[in-house]
């Protein structure tokens, strides 16, 4: 081989060394994989899906992990980006539901349904209700069973070791979020319920979403707390300006039920559900009212 073409075949071969490893840098940036939900290829009905051993996940997935926000342990909330939440909301589900798997590097782990509210059919798996209306928070939750968990059969398959692991590694895991994470509580249909008791001198208060029924003293005095951008709202603290900390980030015009003189105690406690002193319970109407809040104290 001349000189010269030696020299011309060096060239060529240092090129190649060059480029080839960007190519491949290039492929494995493409790859797709992580958190994804995915609808069926063929769109397989909910009523069919544990009779079949196998099932093909659609060619792209609903929502990629690129599309999650995080993912609340806790509260099994998918906060999600406009777009993604944009394309569930806009998707179309018949009131018996929609088929989804749950998968990690295209790899299905469990299988649910896409639900809508309004729907009279009862379902016993895992379901992410369809939005309806204007959210301000772009979140869906991952519940078990519809129209409640009551309806729910089989173990609860959200906590998967394999799913967490993958939403860990991508950064989008939390355990909860505090009341400093968020501006505003999510309205309650049924309003608020506000609970009292005085502990070594101090007073204690718990705001809890309302509902129709009856709350456990042990779960009104426990202090984990549970905060969603959306849903269920249960926030202990101590002290009244801390009280007024919580009621500041309720929307205007909610309404909160302030509750006390319950005689059950706590077992194993001497704890007693009761209001603090008239002044300190005006001075708490007073604060409600300029935020614009209905405190009803029966």
């Amino acid at each position: 081989m001349s000189g010269y073409l030696k020299n011309i075949y060096i060239k060529v071969l240092l090129l190649s060394l060059m480029v080839f490893p960007m190519f491949i840098g290039g492929c494995a940036a493409d790859k797709e994989g992580g958190f994804s939900i995915y609808l069926t290829r063929d769109d397989i009905p909910p009523s069919r899906m544990e009779a079949l051993s196998h099932v093909e996940i659609a060619n792209s997935p609903l929502i990629s992990e690129d599309d999650v926000i995080y993912y609340n342990v806790q509260t099994h909330e998918l906060k999600l980006t406009p777009e993604a939440f944009g394309r569930v909301s806009e998707l179309d589900v018949p009131t018996s539901g929609r088929s989804f798997l749950v998968c990690v590097d295209k790899s299905p782990v469990y299988w649910g349904a896409f639900w809508v509210s309004y729907s009279s059919q009862s379902f016993d798996g895992v379901t992410i209700w369809k939005p309806l209306g204007s959210e301000l928070a772009e979140i869906v939750t991952i519940e078990l069973g519809y129209p409640s968990s009551s309806f729910y059969g089989g173990e609860d398959p959200r906590d998967n070791e394999t799913v967490l692991q993958s939403l860990d590694k991508a950064g989008k895991l939390i355990t909860a979020i505090s009341l400093d994470d968020i501006d505003k509580l999510p309205s309650s249909f049924k309003g608020y319920e506000l609970y009292s008791w005085q502990k070594a001198g101090e007073w204690h208060f718990t705001l809890i979403t309302g509902t129709n029924r009856s709350k456990y003293m042990e779960e009104i005095v426990s202090e984990e707390d549970v905060i969603s951008e959306i849903g269920w709202i249960k926030v202990h603290v101590i002290g009244i300006e801390e009280i007024k900390t919580v009621m500041a980030k309720l929307p205007p015009g909610e309404s909160v039920f302030w509750y006390a003189g319950l005689m059950e105690s706590v077992s194993g406690t001497d704890l007693v559900l009761d209001y603090p002193p008239q002044s300190v319970i005006s001075e708490i109407e007073e604060f409600a009212a300029g935020l614009g809040l209905e405190l009803v104290v029966p």
